[in-house]
């Protein structure tokens, strides 16, 4: 089972909205797919709690469960909480096969960040680590900027997802933007085909 991680030491970055529809997509496409939740508010696993039973399933889990054998198929996507550092962190990075960082493109965000990005980018582990662009058109100024400081971290940009309401509003009747009509959300998926390139790779 493949495994990946989405973390960021800063909260409101948009990493739940992220595991949430990731989980989603691999539903979607008729994988066996878990979602876990590390934070003690449980966002992740209160919302799949409200999930329809007539959409694709996806499978709590928690870091009290047995992990899942490497060699079965499928996806496990884990929800990390703000502040992950120390042994949970390395926990996180031994455990994942990739890692997805959500971050905002704000200076607060960068700032904020800085130091565990640094330390991510200096990581042995073989899990490969990727900045996700949050709220922010790829073809602007602040993605500009994002991307230059994110590529002298040696680390690359994975996509851009821009600030829509379409999660928020799917999110309250626990579907992803995976379970509408495409027509819906067309701008929304097209956002996602480079960040599922690397996922996928």
């Amino acid at each position: 089972m493949r495994v990946i991680a989405v973390t960021n030491p800063k909260g409101g970055v948009g990493k739940t909205t992220f595991s949430t529809n990731l989980a989603g997509y691999f539903a979607a496409q008729g994988q066996t797919v878990m979602l876990g939740d590390m934070d003690v508010q449980q966002s992740s696993l209160s919302w799949l709690k409200i999930r329809p039973d007539n959409l694709a399933r996806i499978t709590p889990w928690q870091p009290v469960d047995a992990l899942p054998s490497k060699a079965s198929k499928g996806h496990l996507v884990l929800d990390t909480p703000a502040g992950l550092a120390g042994e949970a962190l390395e926990q996180v990075l031994a455990l994942a096969n990739k890692i997805v960082i959500p971050l905002q493109p704000s200076i607060f965000d960068i700032l904020a960040t800085q130091d565990f990005l640094n330390l991510i980018a200096q990581q042995k582990h073989r899990c490969e680590v990727g900045v996700l662009g949050m709220r922010v058109h790829a073809r602007s100024r602040s993605a500009d900027q994002l991307a230059n400081y994110v590529n002298q971290l040696g680390l690359p940009v994975i996509g851009y997802l821009r600030d829509t309401q379409n999660y928020i509003q799917l999110a309250a009747h626990g579907a992803t933007i995976w379970d509408v009509a495409p027509s819906r959300v067309d701008k929304d998926l097209e956002q996602w085909e480079d960040v599922l390139r690397w996922i996928e790779a």
